[in-house]
């Protein structure tokens, strides 16, 4: 879901709430070695994406924020900022070049060039808490 997170809307931040989870605690932030990445540029990206970002003159960049049941894809165009509300059992990473991950949520799309070795780590932490997500298997006897 894509959201217009510009303004501290308590309704709005139920909804990311309810679909991502609560922010990780201060604790937690230490102990996964930072949550937040630094700043991405957008390749591509899909049409209502897309629509938003030729608003701007500026770089088409994004940030991405872990949560404990998903990410929350961040960007700005004119004076809003953005935010594209992806839960783990929606997300899709693909790495299809040797520089970019493309980011999925149903029809939603963002390919991102990665040019430092740090955004490979980075994808790498959002994979291993995706599967840490996962519900466990039911033991079979």
């Amino acid at each position: 879901m894509l959201l217009n997170v510009s303004y501290n809307d308590p309704k709005i931040k139920k909804q990311i709430d309810s679909e991502v989870g609560a922010p990780f605690s201060l604790r937690e932030r230490w102990k996964l070695g930072g949550i937040g990445s630094s700043k991405l540029n957008i390749t591509h990206a899909s049409i209502d994406i897309h629509n938003l970002l030729v608003l701007d003159n500026n770089n088409c960049s994004c940030n991405i924020e872990l949560r404990p049941k998903g990410i929350i894809v961040r960007f700005r165009s004119l004076l809003e900022t953005y935010g594209l509300i992806i839960p783990y059992y929606k997300l899709k990473i693909y790495k299809g070049q040797a520089q970019e991950y493309s980011i999925y949520r149903d029809h939603y799309c963002i390919k991102i060039a990665a040019v430092e070795k740090k955004i490979h780590q980075y994808f790498k932490k959002i994979n291993a808490q995706k599967i840490s997500a996962l519900p466990t298997p039911f033991d079979e006897s």
